[in-house]
């Protein structure tokens, strides 16, 4: 695999290179200390994988990311920073990039994620996926929780059952009511959920937990 480095730190580029050159299947085919140079690299070496740097001169990692990944689809964009903070994870991503490495991981988590995106993988540092689960995870349910809030209890007995798989008439039968009752109360639970159609329902029901994929 063809390997560029970019980084604005000519200690860290001379390290990775040394590293890098250890392994049988890699080689550094050029450095590159600022965004606009390895966007010029980039062109002249075609890569397979850059191991980009977010913070650097001129043009930062997360804009050079855009422009190469634009222009050549086939260049993977790793990228490698000191920093954590979903923000800068996000806009990478967003940028085409296709794995984000902390400076702080050993060099075998680099090697495996050049690997990685290399095969056309994403890969995200086990730290990085937390953050991103973390975040995740503090404002979907609420969200959520607060639409499914609006549901009376029957309505929610129904959609555990819509999204197990039960018909109207199975419906009807199991809380004596006719179909066309059970048809209004679906109805307003998709209303109510602003969903249009059973399989969305399933989603939802599986994301709140209520059933489970077969």
């Amino acid at each position: 695999m063809k390997i560029l480095i970019a980084d604005d730190h000519a200690v860290v580029r001379q390290g990775l290179t040394a590293l890098i050159e250890k392994e049988e299947d890699m080689v550094v085919t050029a450095e590159a200390a600022t965004g606009a140079e390895a966007i010029r690299l980039a062109r002249e070496c075609r890569p397979d994988v850059i191991v980009m740097d977010i913070s650097m001169p001129d043009i930062n990692g997360i804009e050079a990311t855009r422009n190469i990944t634009s222009e050549m689809s086939n260049v993977r964009v790793l990228a490698l920073s000191m920093e954590s903070d979903r923000r800068f994870v996000v806009e990478v991503l967003k940028a085409g990039a296709s794995g984000y490495v902390l400076k702080d991981s050993a060099f075998s988590e680099l090697a495996t994620a050049i690997r990685a995106v290399a095969a056309g993988e994403t890969y995200l540092a086990p730290r990085i996926t937390s953050v991103l689960i973390k975040e995740y995870l503090q404002r979907i349910p609420d969200e959520v929780s607060a639409t499914y809030e609006t549901l009376s209890p029957r309505e929610r007995e129904i959609l555990q059952l819509i999204a197990d798989g039960s018909n109207a008439k199975e419906i009807a039968f199991a809380f004596s009511v006719s179909v066309k009752t059970v048809e209004n109360q679906r109805h307003s639970i998709m209303k109510k959920l602003d969903l249009f159609s059973i399989a969305e329902l399933t989603k939802y029901a599986v994301r709140q937990g209520l059933t489970s994929l077969k």
